[in-house]
């Protein structure tokens, strides 16, 4: 929707990003990405990786904001977020704001009414201007800096073959894997990598509490298995067998995970855990 079939794949583009190549600890939430890393680094990330320049701006007031926002999508689709998943009220379950995280592209607005194309399952949602900037604001979202950030005018600026991009990537994936990531930013106190997998089967057999175990079935655990499902496509893709391998492996078993914990087979869920922290030892140890 953003570019069409030129800016590539979205599993590619998922794997570009760096999601799949770590866990994190923030707090009591876990996360199925890199220690530090974060959708905003991700995105901007790809969109070089894949020969793309795009237009960022994020801040000012709320009028401000719907101003820029018009006047860019008037000229084509923005990309826009963090937005708050829970403001989002053509969601069924939409209740509040619940901290979670979520991107949309801005298709067009007319008077009072925000056009949008949501990826997780909602083409062509609309929402009234003034709940859409409540979402927009982002303040539950931990790891936003500024409100309002839109990403417009996406340009190729150069042509890149999608294998060679994502074979190119392997060393930051490693990187990610090793903790040491380019750009990361850590939350204070965060856990990151193999101890983060750890302390999360000691929770999980604790019981955790029930936002934690719905952010885990509703989002972090299905999240994670397409991800690794997708980095075990592409490393398969760009010749690297035993990485992929091990990247199927890690996904076969988030996938695993969801049904013990939906069906409070505490015990499975947590030996499925803490086979998970090794497992992204054993895919660094892959990618060499």
């Amino acid at each position: 929707m953003i570019g069409g079939p030129a800016i590539g794949d979205a599993s590619a583009i998922e794997v570009l990003t760096g999601s799949p190549f770590g866990a994190q600890l923030a707090g009591d939430l876990p996360f199925f990405d890199p220690h530090g890393w974060d959708p905003r680094l991700g995105i901007d990330t790809a969109v070089d990786r894949l020969g793309w320049t795009c237009h960022r701006a994020a801040g000012g007031s709320e009028e401000e904001a719907v101003a820029r926002l018009r006047a860019e999508c008037a000229a084509g689709p923005v990309l826009v977020g963090p937005v708050e998943l829970g403001l989002l009220r053509y969601w069924p379950d939409a209740g509040g704001a619940i901290g979670a995280d979520h991107y949309l592209v801005v298709l067009g607005m007319d008077d009072d009414i925000v056009r949008v194309h949501d990826p997780h399952g909602f083409p062509f949602g609309t929402l009234p201007v003034a709940e859409f900037v409540a979402a927009w604001r982002a303040e539950s979202i931990a790891y936003a800096p500024e409100p309002f950030e839109l990403r417009s005018r996406f340009r190729r600026v150069r042509e890149v073959d999608v294998r060679a991009a994502v074979r190119a990537a392997l060393p930051a994936a490693a990187r990610w894997l090793d903790g040491a990531g380019e750009g990361a930013r850590p939350e204070p106190g965060s856990v990151g990598g193999p101890a983060a997998l750890a302390l999360l089967a000691d929770r999980v057999a604790a019981g955790p509490p029930a936002d934690v175990h719905a952010h885990l079935v509703r989002f972090a655990v299905p999240l994670a298995a397409r991800r690794l499902a997708d980095a075990a496509w592409w490393l398969a893709e760009v010749d690297r067998p035993a990485a992929a391998a091990v990247a199927e492996r890690q996904a076969r078993s988030f996938g695993g995970l969801q049904y013990h914990l939906v069906t409070g087979d505490t015990a499975a869920a947590v030996e499925i855990l803490r086979r998970l922290g090794p497992g992204y030892a054993d895919l660094r140890a892959a990618l060499g």
